[in-house]
Parts: structure tokens; C-alpha cells; sequence
């Protein structure tokens, strides 16, 4: 698998795999255990928190870790970060990566299947299983969300073992949450009554039919009658096994992917590759898929009203958490940042409160905020894309002020750290110290400014920021031009090796 690159073609087309059957199975069951992550998204109905910079997979709004540090440490030891790829867009690629690695180019990171454009799962993964069958034919692929919530990881992956045994006999595997509630937020499988295998204690199940998202009655039939499991979105197979399944039912995804060997290649492919789902497009068809009944703690995070699932209410039923006061709520999510927000009655409300933009709205209409951030992208507002401070390799940045052909921000650069030396076509930029002291690049000039000292960049003059110093170093920067976009940038070198 080549990093950061999209797969190379070979001689030898996966789909002529001859990896179904137990008999294959038996012969390949020591085949490594990989994982492919899908990370492409960016959690719109996490809005106000989750912008396009901050992707609802990498917040830490559960514990001290971000959601996709925690996926990736619970597989651990079963696949280490080597054997981990991250599927996702170019874009998130860079920000996954400065996330994950603070900067650093670490030996043990993982790797990326990077699509030019989404086209969801069932793209997704033929792009992430091709990747792996070309470094080894016999991968084993575990798949998971990124955004997942499992918090004690020792029964998944008790339950990831079984999965693997089953998948190197051929089987396509997936993960069925044993229901403990009649839930309309999360689609169905429906097993059959009796147990296929026994492995390892876990009852696998043939799968009889997918299910979608039904409504509360239907819900609570499923409970009541049994045999139903939440669909948990984790698949184990075979890398082979399921570009099989591809080629069988998706012969023209099948067929695009493999005959690109270049990133260009890949996105001319890509515009006609099918927009579906690998439930829809594969599971639902394939004749051999079988659903492990696990009864792990799993949140699948996508609303927020799910904080429910995996935080515990205060006694009036309330998620509460940062400077919030409240007198006499009720059954409430209200989230807090730098301001206080105090609240008086609420009844079934969501508030969620950042210092750029704030959410309200019932509990029960939650699935529409996906809905506010494409009405702010059709308005041309920037709180969808990112929050008024964002990180950045080298320390973070916050946006004081953004008019016409303005923009006033507050720079802050870690000790040791410095910006890439760069230029800008449309605008210039002058910056005042405030804290600490800079070095500064202007041309081939290199200049020392102390507090309270200034310096002025003309546009189209390379320039680079450093603090060499063992404080923090901090800006404001006033841009003035016909475009002040972060897009109008253009690095010469940079040591966090982005483009």
C-alpha cells in the first residue's frame, strides 16, 4: 500500500480471488487483520461544534480523547496503527493527520485511502479493500466508522476476534447491537432464529434481511418479538471476499477503481461512480453475510440527542456540560463554552453554545440540523466551514473581526514552532506583537520583533513567522486585499510537509 496515494494497478484483478468458500477460508485463516476507518465526513448534525475544519470525529466531547483517537487506540493490540487506513478526502486528510500526529511525521501513523469526492460507503470501502488486497492478497478488513462511541474496548474486541475467525472462513460479517430500547434513530438487521456457528462463545447468525429506520411501533415490535439487532455499521470480511461481492453487484464501481493508477485517474472515475450505500449496494444482495450479536456499549453519536446513550443525566434528566446555569429544566442537552449560559424551564430542549454561533431546538427535531448547515452554505456563511479559533500544527489562530476586504485575527505560535514560508496573491498583512517576540522572514530580510513592535507584508512577498524563543508568541494580523481566504495561500516549505 503506497501512502497518501491512491492504489497502484495490478496484473492480477482482485475479483479473481478465489476466496469464498470454508475451503479457501481454512487455507487463509492466518490472513493480518487490517482496519479501514471511514472518515469522510463531517458530522453536520454536531453542528455548532462539528464545522468542516473540526469534523464531529475528531471532538472530544466524550473523555479527553477525540472520537477518531479512540477508534483507532481500541483496536489496539489486535491491529496496530500500521495496519490501520484512514478513508477520507484530501482536505480531512491533511487536518486528520496534523491531528493525530501534532506535526510530527511518526512511523506508526497510519495510512490513507484518500476519494476525490464522496460517493459513499460502498465507494468507500472497494477504494479502501483494493488498497489492501494490493500489499496483501490474504487481508483480513475490519470496518468501522469513525465517530463511533464503545467505551470499554475488551468486549468488541472479543468480539473482533470471533469476527475475524468467521470472516477467514469467507463470510461477510457484521456487528448487531443487541437492543435494549425501541429505537427509530438506528436501522435493523433481522437474523435468522437459529445459530449458524459457534465461535468462541458468540452465536453467529445468518442475516435474513436488512432493515431501515422504522417508526416507534415498528421499533417496538422488534423488540418484543426478537431476532432484530441495531445495525452497528462494523463490517469483517476478507478484502478479496468483498471486492467479489463488488464486482458481482457493483460491476461498474468494481471496474472503475481497478483501472486507475493515478490520483487524476481516480477522479475522473469517480464522477460516475455510484452514490450508494454498501448496505443498499452489496449486503442486502450477497448471499452470505452473517451478523455476530454483540452486546458492547455503541453509540453511534449521530445526533444530539444521543448524548443520552453515553452520559449520565443529573437526576432532572439534563446533559450538562460547560459554564451552564440552570434553574428547573428538564430532560435537556445544553451545552456551554467560554460564555455562560444560564437556562430557566426548559422542557425536551438541545442548546449547544459556541463562541461564533449557538443551536436551539427540540430534542425530537435534532436529525435537522444537518439541515441549518446547508442553508448557511447557501447564505455564504463561514460558520459551517470553521470555528472562530482553529488549530493549526504550530500553535492556533482566532478571528477577531472579518469585513469587506478585512480581517483582523489573533496568532498564537507555540515555542519551537514556525509557520511555512509562503505568499499571498490577493492580500498583504501587517502584524503587531503582543506577547513574547518573532522572527520574521520578509524576502531574503530576516528580522527579531520584540513586544509592541510591528511589521508590514506587501502581497506577493514570501514571508515566513517563527518563535524560536521558549514562550509563546502572539500576533494580530490585519489582512487587506481583494480576497482574504485561508485558500490564498501558496507554501515554498513548510515543516508539517503540507501543500
Amino acid at each position: 500500500m503506497s501512502r497518501n496515494k491512491t492504489v497502484k494497478k495490478s496484473s492480477a484483478a482482485p475479483g479473481a480471488a478465489k476466496a469464498t468458500g470454508k475451503a479457501q477460508g481454512k487455507k487463509s485463516a492466518n490472513g493480518k487483520l487490517y482496519a479501514a476507518i471511514l472518515a469522510g465526513g463531517i458530522g453536520s448534525r454536531f453542528w455548532p461544534l462539528s464545522r468542516e475544519t473540526t469534523p464531529k470525529q475528531l471532538l472530544k466531547v466524550v473523555g479527553d480523547e477525540s472520537l477518531l483517537t479512540s477508534t483507532i487506540k481500541r483496536l489496539s493490540p489486535l491491529v496496530p496503527s500500521d495496519r490501520v487506513v484512514i478513508v477520507t478526502n484530501a482536505k480531512q486528510a491533511e487536518i486528520i493527520r496534523m491531528h493525530l500526529s501534532g506535526g510530527d511525521d511518526k512511523a506508526t501513523s497510519p495510512g490513507y485511502v484518500i476519494e476525490p469526492a464522496g460517493r459513499n460507503t460502498a465507494a468507500a470501502i472497494a477504494l479502501a479493500a483494493f488498497d489492501l488486497y494490493r500489499k496483501d492478497p490474504e487481508a483480513v478488513m475490519a470496518v468501522l466508522p469513525a465517530d463511533h462511541v464503545i467505551e470499554d474496548g475488551r468486549p468488541f474486541r472479543a468480539a473482533l476476534k470471533a469476527a475475524v475467525k468467521a470472516a477467514a472462513d469467507g463470510h461477510l460479517v457484521t456487528f448487531g447491537i443487541v437492543p435494549d430500547r425501541p429505537e427509530t434513530g438506528y436501522g435493523y438487521i433481522k437474523a435468522s432464529v437459529r445459530q449458524f456457528i459457534d465461535i468462541d462463545g458468540f452465536g453467529v447468525r445468518k442475516v435474513e434481511r436488512f432493515v431501515e429506520k422504522p417508526d416507534i411501533k415498528r421499533a417496538t415490535q422488534y423488540l418484543k418479538q426478537g431476532g432484530y439487532y441495531w445495525n452497528s455499521g462494523i463490517f469483517i470480511w476478507k478484502a478479496a471476499r468483498i471486492l467479489e461481492e463488488i464486482k458481482r453487484y457493483l460491476p461498474d464501481t468494481f471496474a472503475s477503481i481497478e483501472r486507475c493508477a493515478t490520483p487524476e485517474e481516480l477522479a475522473v472515475a469517480y464522477d460516475g461512480i455510484k452514490d450508494i450505500s454498501i448496505d443498499h449496494g452489496i449486503l442486502e444482495k450477497a448471499k452470505d453475510v452473517v451478523v455476530i450479536p454483540a452486546s458492547f456499549p455503541w453509540s453511534d453519536m449521530g445526533t444530539w440527542s444521543s448524548f443520552g446513550e453515553i452520559l449520565k443525566p443529573d437526576s432532572d434528566g439534563n446533559i450538562v456540560k460547560g459554564r451552564v446555569v440552570d434553574i428547573g429544566s428538564k430532560n435537556s442537552v445544553i451545552f456551554g463554552s467560554d460564555r455562560v449560559v444560564a437556562t430557566i424551564g426548559l422542557r425536551d430542549m438541545i442548546i449547544v453554545d459556541t463562541p461564533d454561533a449557538t443551536l436551539v431546538c427540540p430534542r425530537e427535531r435534532a436529525q435537522e440540523v444537518k439541515e441549518v448547515v446547508g442553508v448557511l452554505k447557501k447564505k455564504g456563511y463561514i460558520e459551517h466551514q470553521e470555528h472562530r479559533t482553529v488549530e493549526r500544527p504550530w500553535g492556533t489562530y482566532t478571528v477577531l473581526e472579518n469585513g469587506d476586504g478585512y480581517k483582523i485575527k489573533k496568532i498564537r505560535v507555540e515555542p519551537g514552532k514556525r509557520l511555512s514560508l509562503q505568499m499571498h496573491h490577493y492580500r498583504s498583512e501587517h502584524w503587531v506583537v503582543i506577547a513574547g517576540a518573532a522572527r520574521v522572514q520578509r524576502g531574503e530580510e530576516i528580522v527579531d520583533i520584540a513586544l509592541n513592535q510591528s511589521t508590514y507584508i506587501p502581497r506577493g512577498v514570501r514571508h515566513r513567522l517563527e518563535n524560536p524563543w521558549k514562550v509563546p508568541l502572539e500576533i494580530i494580523e490585519v489582512q487587506n486585499g481583494e480576497r482574504v481566504v485561508e485558500e490564498d495561500i501558496v507554501r515554498f516549505e513548510d515543516d508539517f510537509n503540507r501543500k
